[in-house]
């Protein structure tokens, strides 16, 4: 009995994460400096960890209700106004999930059928075209380009539209590229959704990170557009809380109340230590975004300016923790640069193709790491481009 033949096609059909195959060579080379995996630097701030200490000690281990504890509802929604003027009930348009991963295979599990069709901007985070697979539905790639410093535009979306597209997902600020969109590209984006019916599914995990002044705006506040909109956020990037996964979704009571049965039958809830230390970090956490942002800002300088000395061509990213360089020049492939980096100059980066084929051509640097070791990389890179 061939018990492989007898798995899910769905989940035969998605491959491991190639950031994390880099991820994991990186650890294996002896000496490498790894630029590979989008995670901060920085330890969870010690008041947050506190928070959830306290809660331990209070024995508070129990199950929280499958939405999330209202008290976190709560903070989640007074956050969204008072960051970006967003108006949430915590009681039934707010649920907290295991991360903004699990916001995103609960929201598309949701929102589409068999047969439907989500569009999906590439290059873009790895967990879409899997969740969208898993939910039954066609990944339908939708390209960005460089000029256009990797904003999607509305007249390229609506080439890519059929009469099966249900969700289009927005990645902004993106990774890898490190891309945002400006107001005035999500209100021309805004009109393609609106005139094609569209359920819009934001992916916001790097809002708090944004730099040269640029302001975040949500999608869901523009007009007509929150009625429509599947806001995605969390804690992991703002507040250095990967490893707590926990992450929420905020849209209208007739999504929440059917996602949340999704997210009641995968997981339960969240764990409950957690979500008091998350309700600690939305409360009293806004000094340490700014700090760990401040922080970041000084670090893309520094890479974008390095890479740029070295050769290679690349745009400013003013989002997230990412440079998405190209390689072009070097003759190799995505993957080839990847490697022989690796193995040549202990540096670990991910080749653009595994953000899909238009990221082929690039790769991705995160700069979530200390100062001292991207000195030390780029001095590494730079005797490795010599070779060019």
């Amino acid at each position: 009995m061939n018990f492989e033949d007898r798995v899910a096609k769905r989940a035969k059909s998605i491959e491991i994460s190639t950031i994390r195959y880099f991820f994991n060579m990186a650890r294996e080379v002896p000496g490498a400096i790894s630029l590979a995996i989008g995670e901060p630097d920085f330890v969870t701030p010690q008041h947050i960890r506190e928070a959830a200490k306290k809660a331990l000690d209070e024995g508070k281990t129990g199950y929280t209700v499958n939405p999330g504890l209202i008290e976190l509802r709560q903070e989640i929604s007074n956050y969204l106004k008072r960051r970006y003027n967003l108006s949430y009930n915590s009681e039934t348009e707010i649920l907290v999930t295991i991360g903004a991963t699990e916001a995103i295979y609960v929201a598309l599990n949701t929102l589409v059928e068999e047969g439907d069709e989500v569009l999906i901007p590439e290059p873009s985070f790895v967990a879409y075209h899997p969740c969208t697979i898993l939910a039954g539905a066609k990944s339908v790639f939708v390209p960005t380009y460089e000029e256009d410093d990797f904003v999607l535009r509305a007249d390229v979306l609506e080439k890519y539209i059929t009469d099966k597209s249900k969700v289009l997902i927005l990645p902004y600020p993106n990774n890898p590229t490190g891309a945002v969109m400006p107001k005035e590209a999500m209100e021309k984006i805004a009109e393609v959704v609106k005139k094609y019916d569209l359920i819009v599914v934001t992916d916001e995990i790097y809002s708090e990170l944004v730099y040269s002044g640029f302001e975040h705006v949500s999608f869901a506040f523009l007009p007509d557009m929150w009625e429509r909109t599947v806001t995605i956020n969390g804690f992991s990037k703002s507040y250095a809380m990967t490893g707590w996964r926990l992450g929420y979704i905020a849209a209208p009571e007739y999504f929440i109340k059917h996602m949340t049965k999704i997210h009641q039958y995968g997981v339960t809830a969240a764990a409950t230590m957690c979500q008091y230390a998350g309700i600690e970090a939305i409360k009293n956490g806004d000094g340490d975004i700014l700090m760990m942002r401040e922080e970041y800002d000084k670090r893309r300088k520094y890479l974008l300016q390095s890479v740029r000395e070295m050769g290679l061509d690349c745009f400013e990213p003013k989002g997230a923790f990412y440079i998405f360089p190209s390689i072009k020049k070097t003759g190799l492939t995505s993957m080839e640069f990847a490697k022989r980096l690796l193995y040549e100059a202990k540096v670990a980066v991910v080749p653009g193709n595994a953000f899909g084929e238009n990221g082929e051509g690039y790769v991705r640097m995160a700069y979530a790491t200390s100062m001292e070791n991207l000195e030390e990389a780029v001095k590494r890179m730079k005797e490795f481009m010599s070779k060019f």
